[in-house]
């Protein structure tokens, strides 16, 4: 059975569609079967699987779908049976289809830039977790590479006893450069910090699967 984890954040820009496509990416590289599902309307990972068809023998093999609203439970309910991961990318705005997904995963996981402002904006989808019942991680995503903010974010969010993946995501423009030829850094550039960085997250997240 699959291991379904809605990537989700309330708030806009924080790379939500971004680490989902690199992490669907790097489990399908760690051979893994995976699914992606696009359910945010922006449909941004519909964009990045549309340019993926031309990337050729580079991308790894992964299903995907973008099912809406009440389709969300049921396309992941006949993914479980066929695939190890199932990855959803979730609405930032809209408050039932973001419940649907949320409710339809084992997990969520939310991807954080570490500054106050987007620590503060993340409490209304820890608050939207919770009332679905589903077990939260906090994922550090783009990290400068000097400063002593991401420490203090990350010691922040275990004073509120938020669980924190220890594997953060830098700020890389190999990120962008993948995500435009419908690739994952992990396929664009395999040997980068940046490929290393998603690897140790996926592994991590994988960890969290329930027994």
């Amino acid at each position: 059975m699959a291991f379904v984890v809605a990537v989700a954040q309330r708030k806009g820009g924080v790379g939500k569609s971004t680490l989902a496509a690199n992490l669907a990416a790097a489990f399908a590289g760690l051979g893994e079967r995976v699914a992606l599902l696009d359910t945010d309307p922006q449909k941004t990972l519909s964009h990045w699987h549309a340019a993926r068809g031309k990337a050729g023998s580079r991308a790894s093999v992964l299903d995907f779908e973008a099912p809406a609203g009440w389709r969300v439970p049921a396309t992941c309910d006949k993914l479980r049976r066929s695939h190890d991961i199932v990855l959803l990318d979730t609405p930032p705005h809209d408050d039932t289809d973001a419940r649907i997904a949320i409710r339809a995963a084992d997990l969520v996981l939310v991807p954080l830039q570490p500054s106050p402002a987007d620590l503060w904006a993340t409490g209304a989808t820890l608050d939207l977790a919770k009332a679905e019942k589903r077990p939260v991680a906090v994922a550090l995503n783009r990290v400068p590479a000097q400063g002593k903010l991401a420490g203090e974010v990350a010691e922040a969010l275990r004073e509120k006893g938020l669980r924190l993946i220890d594997a953060p995501i830098g700020n890389r423009s190999g990120f962008a450069t993948a995500f435009a030829a419908g690739l994952g850094v992990t396929e664009a550039a395999p040997r980068s910090l940046a490929a290393d960085e998603v690897r140790a997250l996926a592994l991590a997240l994988r960890s969290l699967a329930p027994r």
